[in-house]
């Protein structure tokens, strides 16, 4: 009997090969993604030899691009994208946009029509979620405020994909091109306005249905497996609430796969198990990510190197350098440092999977030629391989330009409204205080406990969104990286009592201990990491009393506080033994 095995050969070359390529990339000293990359170049139609299956490959990573994007919604909540908007709604849309000039106008200088131009500069503009995921863990930098800026600032740029996605094939006609495939009498001859206005009522019905109804479900659902004590359980709920919801969100309301799981990601941040819902999926995670860069590799004609080199600089040169100078210029109109306008060009100096998606659609609307489809495809390749070495040159780049630019250094030092406390603070808050680090979802459950016990505290964070709310309600707090020792300075660690840092930065904590320890010998010292082994590394150095978890590390911490200023303990937070120095 035969048997069509194309998804076991499309997994079997796919992953072998990667693993082959990937560990020789990597003792070249080059990013394991080149290999990945390369070794879907190797098993695709453009190449001699096996052939693998490309319409399956595809479809794989896509479960990659919903499990990697439901991870970031396990960490990076409405809250966090709402923190971010002023820059990352403005800075996304501007960044479109000049993005989308510089590709059309080069488009229309080599004699393409307006149409097709158009929708070349598109395909430009918007970068893949994947790489920067990828590049931030790698990184640990997921978590601070350049990567929820850079996140943020990418899931707006989603958005309004999906939403170009949605309009091109009413808009085909218009543009020069096609209608769409089986348009007839259907939504294609819908007027705009009406395309556009259900367009953006099934996205806000999906949100909607997520925020209130999933918001309640879906931890209850998880908390329910949770009690079976089964692993297997508890992370096949994990594994089908994010493929079925990302399913479900395309096949009822038009959403892509990527944006219905990270919603369903953010609902299940809401459970006290979503840290163990991210470690559960993580191994799965990891797997069909490395398919969606083999897949990115199939698709890839490499005579596109021979036939157009000229033209495929032109695209590089308005991805990797057009777009990333855009990005930092926004973000320094904005008032952010150096720093910040890096990480964020470095993040968007790609393009990825939604630009393969706009190119099909163009291609199948003729609204692209086929030799713009694997100009995208050329480019995107090119962008996500040298990616890493664009995050690579940020310290050394900055250091350069801080030290031969006056103007630079002007920038890096210019004055922040948030970065220290009032004259007008109360003395309360200046001695004998906690410093809080960090104001998410941990350190917002140790703050209100402080508050419910009139225990003083300034708290210092990145996010200059989130001091400016906290002063509004005249809470004391300071904005900056409190790794930078002006930072802890400015919340004046050297007469605090305590120094509790609620973020799960562990070579950040070291920073901030040692800095706290200089200004403030005796000083009291609160860690938190995000596992048992840096837990114990933190430990064995002595630097304080440490905690790890997500729920109970949260009651942990506030319990910790609380016993060491005599406070009462409120019900929930019964005192227990402290947790080892």
């Amino acid at each position: 009997m035969e048997h069509n095995v194309s998804l076991i050969s499309t997994l079997a070359a796919g992953f072998g090969l990667a693993l082959i390529l990937g560990f020789i990339a990597e003792r070249l000293k080059l990013p394991a993604l080149v290999g990945y990359l390369l070794a879907g170049i190797a098993i695709g139609p453009a190449t001699p030899g096996f052939v693998a299956d490309v319409g399956i490959a595809a479809q794989l990573s896509e479960i990659g691009v919903m499990l990697l994007m439901f991870g970031v919604g396990l960490h990076f909540s409405l809250k966090d994208l709402m923190a971010v908007k002023r820059i990352a709604l403005p800075g996304a849309v501007v960044q479109m946009a000049a993005a989308t000039a510089l590709g059309m106008g080069l488009a229309m200088w080599w004699g393409w029509p307006a149409g097709q131009a158009l929708v070349f500069g598109l395909t430009l503009s918007c970068a893949s979620t994947v790489v920067l995921l990828k590049a931030l863990e790698s990184r640990g930098t997921l978590e601070s405020m350049n990567g929820r800026i850079a996140v943020g600032w990418l899931v707006v740029e989603d958005l309004a994909t999906v939403l170009i996605l949605v309009l091109l094939p009413p808009l085909a006609s218009v543009l020069g091109g096609n209608a769409a495939p089986g348009a007839g009498t259907g939504a294609a001859d819908a007027p705009l306005w009406r395309t556009i206005a259900e367009t953006l009522a099934q996205m806000a019905a999906f949100v909607v249905l997520m925020l209130v109804v999933g918001r309640r479900v879906l931890p209850w659902m998880l908390w329910q497996v949770a009690r079976t004590g089964s692993r297997e359980l508890f992370t096949l709920m994990v594994i089908a609430v994010a493929i079925g919801i990302a399913y479900g969100a395309s096949e009822l309301f038009h959403v892509s796969f990527a944006l219905g799981a990270f919603f369903a990601g953010t609902v299940m941040r809401e459970s006290e198990y979503s840290h163990r819902a991210a470690q559960e999926s993580l191994p799965l995670r990891d797997s069909f990510s490395v398919l969606f860069f083999v897949s990115v590799g199939m698709l890839f004609d490499p005579m596109t190197l021979i036939d157009q080199p000229l033209h495929l600089l032109g695209v590089v040169a308005i991805v990797m350098l057009g777009k990333a100078i855009a990005a930092a210029a926004l973000v320094i109109v904005f008032r952010y440092p150096l720093n910040t306008a890096m990480t964020v060009s470095a993040s968007l100096a790609q393009i990825g999977e939604f630009s393969f998606i706009l190119a099909g659609l163009g291609v199948q609307l003729g609204l692209l030629p086929k030799a713009g489809m694997n100009l995208v495809l050329a480019a995107a390749l090119i962008s996500i391989a040298l990616n890493p070495v664009m995050f690579a040159m940020i310290a050394p780049l900055q250091r350069w330009v801080l030290a031969r630019s006056s103007f630079a250094r002007k920038l890096e030092e210019r004055d922040d409204p948030y970065a220290e406390l009032p004259q007008s603070t109360d003395r309360q808050f200046l001695e004998g205080q906690v410093v809080l680090v960090g104001y998410g979802r941990v350190g917002r459950r140790i703050a209100d406990a402080l508050t419910e016990r009139g225990i003083p505290f300034v708290v210092a964070d990145e996010g200059r969104e989130t001091v400016e709310a906290l002063r509004k309600r005249g809470m004391a707090a300071v904005s900056g990286d409190a790794s930078e020792p002006m930072v802890l300075i400015q919340a004046h660690i050297a007469n605090a009592a305590m120094l509790v840092v609620a973020v799960p930065d562990s070579m950040k904590a070291r920073q901030m201990a040692d800095t706290a320890r200089q200004l403030n010998p005796g000083i009291e010292i609160v860690l938190r990491t995000h596992g048992e082994e840096e837990s114990e590394l933190l430990r064995r150095e002595k630097l304080g009393t440490v905690f790890y978890g997500e729920e109970e590390l949260a009651k942990g911490m506030s319990r910790h506080v609380l016993q060491r200023f005599n406070a009462d303990l409120p019900e929930g937070l019964s005192p227990v033994a402290a947790p080892a120095h």
